[in-house]
């Protein structure tokens, strides 16, 4: 199916946009297509990532890069 992509500007957490691109070259795909493929999962309710060893590698990302958000501290709106 053909797909239409814009360029967006997107505002986040410093770390956090770090560990994602670390993730990305681990992953060897491009930043765009690892959020595209987390966010599209994330709509449907699946799990996007589920390995042990790509959750090893995030904990690693996260200690080296200093992310101590969680899931919870994105939940400014409590009807998310």
């Amino acid at each position: 199916m053909p797909v239409e992509r814009i360029q967006t500007g997107l505002r986040m957490d410093k770390t956090l946009l770090k560990v994602l691109k670390g993730l990305a070259e681990y992953k060897d795909m491009s930043l765009a297509d690892l959020v595209e493929g987390l966010l599209l999962h994330g709509l449907e309710g699946k799990v996007a990532i589920s390995d042990k060893t790509t959750l090893d590698t995030i904990d690693r990302l996260r200690d080296v890069y200093g992310l101590e958000l969680t899931s919870v501290d994105s939940h400014q709106n409590p009807d998310i």
